[in-house]
């Protein structure tokens, strides 16, 4: 049986990610933390490019621990800087530092980070009904008030359309074309 999929799943590690994990809700502080640096160094690159290097990713920020990551300092980055196997540009990886900080701090106000994030779709996935790619949008209104919200906490890298990247990735949003066989199964 051929399944139709959304068009963006082309070669065998977007396909796998797709039909696995994009677009299922997350819960766990880990993983929020883990697509925050994800979806951050992605910005200008395509997901096929952070897919690849994700593996690397998990091995240079301490399997996304953020309480590892937030006592990084000059060694540590100066060590990522030279990574291979990570995006390596200074920017990015001073945001993932300062960005577990932040997470910290929003896990010390509301018990965890996920409590937090969730609010902004009121605790449930938003269910839309896209029937072409052209058709989805790359920012919403709440991705707009959730990058502010982030801004203001001290967060970096966490524009609108980053934002909304992640809520795609995270299942805050099912954004599966209606033809897709994930747009059922999801949620």
């Amino acid at each position: 049986m051929n399944l139709v999929r959304c068009g963006w799943a082309k070669d065998d590690l977007s396909i796998r990610y797709h039909d696995e994990e994009w677009g299922v809700p997350v819960h766990d502080d880990r993983r929020w933390f883990e697509f925050l640096i994800l979806e951050g160094a992605q910005a200008g690159l395509s997901w096929d490019t952070i897919l690849r290097k994700r593996e690397s990713y998990r091995t240079a920020f301490a399997d996304f621990d953020p309480v590892v990551v937030a006592r990084f300092d000059e060694d540590n980055a100066a060590r990522l800087l030279g990574d291979p196997g990570i995006v390596r540009n200074r920017l990015k990886i001073a945001s993932a530092i300062r960005n577990a900080g932040a997470f910290l701090k929003v896990q010390d106000e509301f018990g965890t980070f996920d409590a937090f994030i969730w609010r902004f779709v009121e605790g449930r996935p938003v269910r839309n009904a896209w029937r072409t790619l052209k058709e989805v949008p790359a920012s919403t209104s709440i991705s707009d008030v959730m990058s502010k919200d982030l801004k203001r906490r001290g967060f970096n890298f966490v524009g609108s359309t980053i934002c909304y990247a992640m809520m795609q990735a995270t299942g805050m949003v099912n954004d599966h074309l209606i033809d897709c066989f994930r747009h059922r199964v999801v949620e």
